[in-house]
């Protein structure tokens, strides 16, 4: 959990809220996302996260026992399977911190959410 209560105006200000271990775990998913998505912006959205390319692409959040990741991903079966194992209660993703983070699954999530965006801007 984040040692302060203060908003963050930047994901550098997040992360550094939380513990060194939480801290890697974050930047590393942070790198993952930037590497799938290099034109993406980054921000904080419901004082959390967020990359933008075209509309939100992705959330993340530190919590107590696990990494909240947002959107679920829809859309593609063989991602959907794969990452049903961490589906949450509202269909939001928890990766728990005790287990090793899917950074593989993470980068998929990100160029699928891209594919996604591209299409909707391409809707008249």
């Amino acid at each position: 959990m984040p040692a302060s209560r203060i908003k963050p105006t930047n994901i550098d200000e997040y992360i550094a809220r939380f513990s060194p271990d939480v801290q890697t775990i974050l930047e590393r998913i942070r790198s993952t996302i930037r590497e799938a998505a290099p034109d993406a912006q980054e921000v904080i959205s419901y004082n959390i996260p967020a990359f933008k390319l075209g509309g939100i692409l992705v959330y993340f959040a530190a919590f107590k026992k696990h990494i909240g990741f947002y959107p679920p991903a829809r859309g593609d079966a063989k991602l959907e399977k794969a990452i049903s194992v961490y589906a949450g209660e509202k269909g939001n993703l928890q990766f728990p911190l005790d287990q090793p983070i899917p950074y593989d699954l993470i980068e998929r999530i990100v160029k699928l959410r891209i594919k996604q965006n591209q299409a909707k801007a391409r809707v008249p």
